[in-house]
C-alpha cells in the first residue's frame, strides 16, 4: 500500500486546483434530449442514462466492457489519490511536504529501494537497499550490478548515438578518429575474416613463440623491449613516467612490481581455495595457445610451466596491504644503481628503448617502488630456463591483445570469467563493447562529443560551491580535534585550502586544435581494429616518453568527462569530478539538498578526506611526500586508524574476513567524507532554513541524508580511461597486472555503489584485491561510527548500528 500511495502522489502537484467530484444518486436527472449532459449529472467515469449501471453495462460490447473497467479503475485510483493527498495536505498546514514532480519521483525510487520491514538500527544496509536488491536480480554477463550501472549504460547509449549519427561531420580530426576507431570495432565480419592472423604475424615479427613454432633463443632483451616497451604489456615489472612524489614539480621514471595475470597473488598461492580458478586459467592459456597454432599436449605442458613461473612471481610480489606507506616503499636511485640491484635486466638498454628518442645515461634518476621485489625477480629470471621466459613474455602479449581478435578468443575468455567472477554468458551487445574500447583509447575526443551534447554548464558552478561548503565544514572539524597539536592542525588547514579541484571536463577538449594536438601521431583506420589497438600502444609509449623532460601539468586529467567516478591525486593535491558523475542519483538540481549532500556531497567529502588518509596524509599541500606531522599527532592518528583497522577487520563476507589494513584508506575517506558532507548540510540549513520533506517516506531531511548516502554511494570503476602514455588494460580483460590503470598518477578513485548484487566469486575477488570494503560494510561501518546518524535514527546503545564504540579519525 505504501508503494501505491507514492505512485498516487504523482497527481499531487495539481491538488490545490482540484475540485472533488462526487458520485450522483441513481435517481439523478436524465440527460437532455440532445444527448448532452449537465456537468453536475456526470458520474466519475460514466455518463448517467436510463436503467441501472449493471443493465447499461450488459448492453455494451466486450471492448466497451474492457474500456469501462479501465475507466472504473482509473476513477478509483484518482479518488484514492485525491483523498490521500488531501489528507496529507490537511495534516500539513505549513505545507512542508514537497509535492513537485521531481520530489514525487525521487521519493518513489527511494521507497522502492527500502526494506521497511527491517529496523534501521539493526541493519541499515538492508533497510536502505533491501527492496532494491529484491527487485534487481543479477543480469547475465555481470558479476556485479548496481544502480550505478544504469548511469554508465545511459552514457554509453548517448555516445553510441553520437558516433553512429549519419550526419556526423566534425571539424575535429580527433573526433573523426574516434568515429573511425569505433566503426572498426563494429566490423565483426572483417574481424572474423582475419581470425588469429594479426596476432600470429605480430608474434613472428617479435621473434616467434616456442609454443607455436621456432623462436629466437638469444633475444630475451629484444623480446622484453618489444612486449613491454612497444606494446605496453607488463611482464616482471611496470615502467612509467609520472610526478616524483618527493619533488612533485618534476616528472621521473618510476618502476614497480607487476607480472600477474590473475587479479591477486592470493589466487596463485592459496591453491586449495582457488583450485577451480587455476584450472580454468590453465585451460584458457592452452586454448589461446592452440588457437594461435600450438598443438594441445605440448601447449598444455609449456603453459603449465608459465603458470608455475607466475606462481613464483606471486610468491615474491608484496601484498597490497603491506604497500600503504609510500615513504617506506619509495626508493630513488640512478639507473646504474638499479643495474646493481637487478642485474638480470640491462636497464639502460631497456629504458633507452622504452623512452626513445630520449637520450639516457646511467646517472638518470629512477624511483623504485619495489626494490626487494626487483632484486628477487632478477634472481628468478637468472634461474629460469630461457624457453619458459620466452613463453611467459609472449603470453603477456597474447593476453593483452587477444580481446581484439575473433569470437573464438572472446568465447574462451568468457569461460574463464565465468569461473573467476561467476558471470554467466554475456549478453552485452557489440556496440557497448566498442564504446568501452573507444572510451579507453580516445576517451577525451569522445568526451568532447559527450560534453557538447549533454553537460549543463551550471552544474560546474554548483559543484564548486558545494566543494567550498564541504571544505569549510572539514576545516571546522579540524578545530574540534583534541588529539591534534596546533602546528599540525594549521598545516592540515593549509593543505585543505590548497586542494585543487577540477570539475566537469578539461577546457582543451572544446578547442579543436588543442584536442587534435593531443592525438596527433595516432593513426586510425576504419579497416583494422587490431592494428588500431597496436598503433595506440605504440603511440601511448611515445607520449609517455615525451613527459619525462616536461614538468607535470597540474590541469591534466586522468579520467575522461563521461566517466562516472571521481578521484584524489596526492602529487597534485587535487580532486577531480568528471561530468559523468554530476548527474542523478548523485546530484540533481531539483532534488532536496539532503539528497545532494548525501550523494555528490559525500563523494566530494570522500575525495577531500583522501588527502588526510593513511597514505594521503604523507603528502604536503604542494603534493610532496615529506614528514609534516608532529610526532604526538602522528601517534594519535595511528591509534585512531588502528581502531578502524580492527573494526572493519571483524566484518565477513561468506565467512571470509575483510582486510582492515588493505581497506584502511578508503574506510577513513568514507567516514570523513560522510561527516564533512553532513556538517556542510547542517551549515546550509542554518543559512537557508529547513527544506520541504519528501512525501510518503516518513523521514526527516536529516534521516533522508543518511538514506541517500546509503542508497547512492559511489561507483565501482567502470574501466579506467587513460591518457595516452598510461599503462592500461583492455576493459574486457580480467588482468590487473599494471595495478591502477594509470599507475604513474597514483590515483585514489571511488570504487563502489552501495545498493548492489554480486556473485560469490566476485565478492571473493573484491576481498582480496579491492582497497574498498564490501558495499554492506561501507554503509554499516561508516554509519555505526556516526553519532549524528545514531541521534537522528534513535538507535539504542548496544544495537548493531550503535555498538557504543565509535572509530573516528576526522
Amino acid at each position: 500500500m505504501a508503494r501505491m500511495n507514492v505512485a498516487l502522489q504523482e497527481l499531487g502537484h495539481a491538488m490545490p486546483n482540484y475540485k472533488r467530484a462526487t458520485l450522483q444518486d441513481e435517481e439523478g436527472p436524465e440527460p437532455a434530449g440532445d444527448g448532452s449532459t449537465s456537468p453536475d449529472s456526470v458520474e466519475v467515469g460514466f455518463r448517467k442514462g436510463p436503467g441501472t449501471l449493471l443493465s447499461r453495462l450488459a448492453s455494451r460490447s466486450q471492448l466497451e466492457l474492457v474500456l469501462c473497467a479501465v475507466a472504473v479503475s482509473l476513477a478509483l485510483l484518482l479518488s484514492v489519490a485525491v483523498v490521500t493527498l488531501a489528507i496529507q495536505y490537511r495534516r500539513d498546514p505549513s505545507h512542508s511536504t514537497c509535492l513537485t514532480d521531481a520530489c514525487v519521483r525521487v521519493a518513489s525510487k527511494i521507497l522502492e529501494a527500502l526494506d521497511t520491514e527491517t529496523d534501521p538500527c539493526q541493519d541499515f544496509y538492508q533497510y536502505s537497499c533491501g527492496g532494491w536488491i529484491k527487485r534487481n536480480p543479477l543480469p547475465n554477463g555481470r558479476s556485479k550490478w548496481s544502480t550505478f550501472n544504469s548511469i554508465w549504460d545511459q552514457n554509453q547509449a548517448i555516445m553510441k548515438h553520437l558516433l553512429e549519427n549519419t550526419t556526423f561531420n566534425s571539424s575535429s580530426e580527433a573526433e573523426r578518429k574516434t568515429q573511425r576507431y569505433y566503426l572498426s570495432c563494429l566490423k565483426e565480419q572483417r574481424i572474423e575474416e582475419l581470425g588469429s592472423q594479426p596476432l600470429m604475424e605480430l608474434i613472428d615479427k617479435i621473434g616467434g613463440w616456442n609454443i607455436t613454432g621456432s623462436w629466437n633463443q638469444t633475444s630475451f632483451m629484444e623480446v622484453l623491449k618489444s612486449v613491454s616497451g612497444t606494446y605496453r604489456a607488463t611482464p616482471f615489472f611496470t615502467v612509467y613516467v609520472g610526478a616524483d612524489s618527493k619533488s612533485s614539480n618534476s616528472n621521473i621514471i618510476q618502476v614497480d612490481q607487476s607480472g600477474l595475470f590473475l587479479p591477486s597473488r592470493d589466487y596463485y598461492l592459496n591453491k586449495t581455495a582457488n583450485e577451480r580458478v587455476l584450472a580454468a586459467y590453465l585451460d584458457y592459456m592452452v586454448e589461446l595457445g592452440t588457437l594461435l597454432g600450438g598443438t594441445p599436449e605440448p601447449t598444455r605442458l609449456q603453459m603449465q610451466q608459465v603458470l608455475d613461473f607466475e606462481t613464483q612471481l606471486a610468491n615474491i610480489t608484496v601484498p597490497q596491504a603491506e604497500r600503504r606507506d609510500d615513504e617506506k616503499i619509495y626508493h630513488k636511485m640512478s639507473i646504474a644503481e638499479l643495474q646493481v640491484l637487478a642485474p638480470a635486466i640491462d636497464w639502460l638498454d631497456y629504458l633507452s628503448y622504452a623512452l626513445a628518442p630520449l637520450e639516457l645515461a646511467d646517472t638518470e634518476p629512477v624511483v623504485v617502488y619495489g626494490d626487494t621485489y626487483l632484486q628477487q625477480v632478477s634472481e628468478l629470471i637468472n634461474d629460469t630456463d630461457r624457453s619458459i621466459l620466452n613463453n611467459y613474455l609472449i603470453w603477456n602479449l597474447v593476453q593483452k591483445t587477444a580481446s581484439s581478435l575473433d569470437q573464438r578468443f572472446e568465447t574462451a575468455q568468457e569461460r574463464l570469467l565465468e569461473t573467476l567472477y561467476g558471470t554467466r554468458k554475456s549478453c552485452t551487445p557489440r556496440w557497448q563493447t566498442c564504446i568501452s574500447n573507444t572510451d579507453d583509447t580516445l576517451g577525451f575526443a569522445l568526451g568532447s562529443l559527450f560534453v557538447k551534447a549533454t553537460f549543463d554548464r551550471d552544474s560546474k558552478a554548483i559543484a564548486e560551491e558545494m566543494i567550498s561548503e564541504i571544505r569549510a565544514a572539514f576545516e571546522v572539524s579540524l578545530d574540534q580535534l583534541d588529539w591534534m597539536d596546533e602546528k599540525t592542525r594549521q598545516a592540515a588547514k593549509e593543505k585543505a585550502d590548497a586542494i585543487y579541484d577540477m570539475i566537469g571536463f578539461p577546457d582543451f577538449i572544446l578547442d579543436n586544435k588543442e584536442l587534435d594536438d593531443v592525438y596527433d601521431g595516432y593513426e586510425v583506420s576504419e579497416d583494422s581494429f587490431f592494428q588500431n589497438m597496436l598503433n595506440f600502444y605504440n603511440f601511448s609509449a611515445k607520449v609517455m616518453a615525451d613527459q619525462l623532460r616536461k614538468p607535470p601539468n597540474r590541469d591534466q586529467w586522468s579520467m575522461t568527462p563521461q566517466t562516472v567516478n571521481a578521484y584524489y591525486l596526492p602529487t597534485k593535491n587535487g580532486i577531480v569530478f568528471p561530468a559523468g558523475i554530476l548527474q542523478a542519483p548523485f546530484y540533481a538540481r531539483n532534488h532536496p539538498k539532503a539528497l545532494n549532500f548525501g550523494g555528490i556531497g559525500v563523494v566530494m567529502g570522500h575525495e577531500l578526506t583522501h588527502a588526510f588518509d593513511d597514505q594521503g596524509r604523507e603528502y604536503d599541500k604542494e603534493g610532496n611526500l615529506r614528514p609534516w606531522w608532529q610526532n604526538s599527532s602522528l601517534e594519535a592518528f595511528k591509534n585512531r586508524t588502528a581502531c578502524m583497522t580492527e573494526q572493519y577487520g571483524r566484518y565477513t563476507v561468506h565467512s571470509e574476513k575483510v582486510n582492515g589494513r588493505q581497506t584502511l584508506g578508503e574506510n577513513i575517506a568514507d567516514n570523513g567524507g560522510l561527516k564533512a558532507a553532513y556538517n556542510a548540510y547542517k551549515s546550509w540549513l542554518q543559512k537557508n532554513g529547513e527544506e520541504k520533506r519528501l512525501p510518503a517516506l516518513g523521514l526527516t531531511n536529516h534521516q533522508l541524508f543518511f538514506v541517500g548516502f546509503a542508497q547512492v554511494g559511489r561507483s565501482r570503476m567502470m574501466g579506467f580511461p587513460c591518457l595516452p602514455g598510461c599503462s592500461e588494460q583492455p576493459r574486457s580483460s580480467p588482468s590487473r597486472t599494471g595495478g591502477a590503470r594509470c599507475p604513474s598518477l597514483r590515483l585514489l578513485p571511488l570504487r563502489q555503489v552501495w545498493c548492489s548484487v554480486r556473485t560469490p566469486e566476485s565478492s571473493h575477488e573484491g576481498l582480496v584485491t579491492d582497497p574498498h570494503s564490501p558495499d554492506k560494510y561501507r554503509v554499516i561501518g561508516t554509519l555505526s561510527n556516526s553519532r549524528d546518524f545514531v541521534e537522528h535514527f534513535g538507535c539504542p546503545l548496544g544495537s548493531p548500528m550503535n555498538p557504543g564504540k565509535h572509530c573516528e579519525v576526522w
